[in-house]
């Protein structure tokens, strides 16, 4: 006999549990507390299981039969109900992780990043807070649990990767606060936690007569071809090193001579040209038949797919004597910069080269092609006077 909402209301407590039976295995079982809980008992795969439905009267009579009816469905398609509910359950608590949460806020914002700083992002991540915070509920993780996070890279003597790791750390929590999962971005309370980092520039290298030289070396450089090629670039197109790794042969209008580079790669996200000169154009032929299979010019030696490591050009710089406190990938930038705005060139020409970001951002978007015909002829000048002091060491009479 089925169930009715009186009989349900109306059942009083024994001293041992009992059931009220409704039929194909649901059933009301009453607690000697007075508690009552709905049940379902069936049979998968030859073993009897039971589910609990929920808690009477929170889960009404018509409540309980829905979703017995829904079980019974899956027990007909094969699915075990209590499997299924311990999985969705699991899905529930993962999505309120902090690697759950950091993974939508990565996706959600990549498009907005280069190509290369979305994976040092998610790289940083991956190595340095997933391990220890991935599991965690986002509404668990106090300043504490953080601050032992960013301790752990401190202690590798990595400061300035300890404040990056926070910052983005403090990116997810923000994030969470606006979809509800956290309640505030608790790496504010860090502020004065971490030590601080000590301000520096790229090493770099502006003499005039050590630039010759090391011109010099390079060309003497005895290791992979491709990389070769990317130390003789980097002087002359002075892009950052990301950049420079990531170029493509589809980038390249060689009939206009230049290296047209595309929002998604670029720092300030804005689309931008480099004028190629005579010698940059040579560079390229030359590199063309060795690495003309992958899409990139300069290609990694475990794969085609991916460009060179970000450390290949510096790692070069290094087993050639560069320390890091003389030159760096990045220090050809600085090295254009000083001496072009010491040879005279126009400021405006110089920072439009260097893809420094404008403030209006809407202005910038338009901009990539800003002087681009003063700027060929500025870089194939900076391509000749390289020559010059590659050639003597020393500036060109009159310079």
């Amino acid at each position: 006999m089925k169930l009715t909402a009186t009989a349900i209301k109306t059942a009083k407590p024994k001293q041992k549990p009992y059931k009220l039976f409704d039929g194909y295995g649901l059933y009301l079982e009453v607690r000697p507390n007075g508690s009552k809980r709905w049940r379902f008992k069936y049979r998968f795969e030859g073993k009897e299981k039971l589910i609990s439905l929920g808690t009477y009267p929170l889960v009404t009579l018509k409540e309980a039969r829905e979703k017995h009816h829904n079980y019974r469905k899956m027990v007909d398609q094969g699915i075990n109900p209590s499997e299924e509910k311990k999985a969705k359950k699991a899905a529930i608590q993962e999505a309120d992780t902090f690697k759950y949460i950091a993974e939508e806020w990565f996706k959600r914002n990549k498009h907005t990043w280069s190509e290369n700083h979305a994976y040092q992002i998610y790289r940083r991540l991956e190595r340095n807070v997933f391990p220890w915070l991935g599991k965690m509920p986002i509404k668990d993780i106090t300043p504490q649990v953080i601050l032992k996070v960013l301790r752990r890279v401190e202690q590798r003597g990595a400061t300035e990767m300890a404040h990056r790791v926070k910052s983005n750390i403090g990116q997810v929590l923000r994030y969470g606060v606006g979809i509800g999962k956290v309640e505030r971005d608790f790496t504010q309370d860090l502020k004065d936690a971490l030590t601080p980092i000590k301000q520096k520039h790229h090493a770099s290298i502006t003499d005039p007569k050590k630039i010759g030289q090391l011109l010099r070396e390079i060309d003497l450089y005895d290791g992979q071809f491709a990389t070769l090629c990317a130390l003789k670039l980097a002087p002359l197109t002075f892009v950052r090193p990301g950049e420079l790794r990531h170029a493509e042969w589809t980038e390249l209008d060689l009939e206009k001579s230049e290296w047209c580079i595309p929002a998604k790669k670029m720092k300030g996200r804005k689309k931008h040209i480099v004028p190629l000169s005579k010698q940059s154009l040579k560079i390229i032929e030359e590199l063309r038949p060795v690495t003309e299979y992958s899409k990139y010019l300069f290609p990694s030696i475990r794969s085609p797919l991916r460009p060179m490591s970000n450390n290949a050009v510096t790692g070069a710089l290094r087993r050639m004597g560069y320390s890091s406190s003389e030159m760096t990938g990045h220090g050809f930038r600085s090295m254009a910069s000083t001496i072009l705005n010491e040879q005279g060139y126009n400021s405006d020409h110089i920072e439009r080269q260097l893809a420094h970001t404008e403030g209006n951002s809407v202005r910038a978007a338009y901009n990539y092609a800003r002087h681009l015909p003063e700027r060929h002829i500025m870089m194939q000048e900076w391509a000749d006077y390289l020559d010059s002091l590659r050639s003597t060491g020393k500036e060109k009479d009159g310079d």
